[in-house]
């Protein structure tokens, strides 16, 4: 047996496996998936586009593109059980929880939850990316109290989360900002909930338990909950004229501000320009300028005094306020994106799997003998 190597806390710089879905490039200050800038493929391409270039080798022809969203268009249905299921969640459940919960119930209904063939396995992920947004958004309704919209089988994937949420379909501004939303966040590495599906996926478990552990680690404000800390935090802010003050309170209370900071990048997250673009668009489109004017004094204070730069969740969590989601809506809105990178790396690791077991530096107490307890 080798050596046994010690890593640093959290595993930062460590490089554990290979894999062929994405590369974040520091040194370029760049994203890429399977080769293509993300800034591209936002611009250029719509979300199924890249939801089919993840668990592929390339981006889709027509024919392959229409294959695959129909498909996807067929799968949207949930079960009247899983319905009934969702109708007894706690009206204040956390919506990432009510999330979790109906994918492990998808799993219990799939009988083939232990075929875990190529083949079968894309099949599984194009129904959970067709099924998420209706389990997010048969949640919601749940919640308010108002009755389920059932997916309208006409519109994008986006198009019909909105149907499904609110019963319309917002302008094509909304619809791309949203769409582009779904493009960044949908894969980024080995971040923590991606190698947490990779590590279930490892004991050869299945794909639904991989997801449902994706999930849980996703919904950490320290990961994906972070988009939802930010807006409650321009809403604490409250107005511009007061923004710069109180980002320099917090900063002389050492209080930890969401939205900045990246363990990867260092001269700021490749993603922001554009998810920032699209910020501004939604803020000029809806007239809600304030939170935008907040997020930038927010930034500028933050750049000028601790050269800290925004990471994707700063102009995403306004953006999605701006939308009409509610808070709590957004990181279960990053699970419909991130589905696709998940997918990719559970299928990744299945094709080449060794169990992912790291050791661990033993610092408790020394072996001692156990002293029965006296008898009274």
């Amino acid at each position: 047996m080798s050596e046994p190597i010690i890593a640093p806390k959290g595993l930062a710089g460590v490089i554990t496996d290979e894999t062929t879905v994405s590369k974040v490039m520091p040194e370029t200050n760049s994203l890429t998936y399977r080769g293509y800038p993300v800034q591209e493929l936002s611009e250029h391409c719509s979300f199924e586009e890249v939801a089919y270039l993840l668990t592929h080798d390339d981006l889709p022809d027509a024919d392959q593109l229409k294959a695959f969203s129909g498909k996807e268009k067929s799968y949207r249905d949930l079960s009247d059980d899983l319905l009934a299921s969702i109708k007894l969640y706690p009206k204040n459940a956390h919506p990432m929880d009510t999330l979790r919960t109906a994918v492990s119930f998808a799993g219990m209904e799939d009988k083939r939850v232990w075929d875990d063939s190529p083949e079968t396995n894309m099949d599984k992920y194009i129904s959970l990316l067709a099924k998420i947004p209706a389990m997010i958004a048969a949640s919601y309704r749940h919640a308010k109290g108002l009755d389920y919209i059932a997916p309208n089988k006409d519109l994008s994937l986006s198009e019909n989360f909105f149907h499904m949420c609110f019963g319309k379909v917002p302008a094509p501004e909304v619809v791309k900002a949203f769409d582009v939303s779904l493009i960044l966040y949908a894969e980024h590495s080995f971040n923590a909930s991606t190698f947490a599906t990779r590590v279930i996926t490892s004991t050869t478990s299945d794909i639904y338990s991989a997801v449902c552990g994706g999930i849980g680690a996703l919904k950490g404000p320290l990961h994906g909950g972070a988009n939802e800390q930010v807006m409650h935090m321009l809403k604490e802010v409250g107005e511009p004229a007061v923004a710069k003050q109180w980002m320099l309170d917090a900063l002389e209370q050492k209080k930890k501000v969401m939205g900045f900071g990246h363990r990867v990048y260092r001269s700021g997250d490749s993603r922001v320009p554009t998810m920032k673009k699209y910020t501004e668009k939604m803020a000029k489109f809806t007239g809600a300028e304030k939170w935008l004017e907040i997020a930038n004094i927010l930034e500028e204070t933050m750049v000028s005094e601790k050269n800290i730069y925004p990471n994707l969740d700063f102009p995403a969590g306004p953006a999605y306020y701006m939308m009409g989601f509610e808070i709590d809506m957004f990181t279960p809105i990053f699970v419909m994106s991130r589905i696709t990178g998940w997918s990719a790396h559970i299928m990744e690791q299945q094709a080449n799997n060794k169990l992912i077991r790291p050791l661990s530096a033993y610092v408790g107490s020394p072996q001692r003998e156990v002293k029965p307890m006296e008898k009274a």
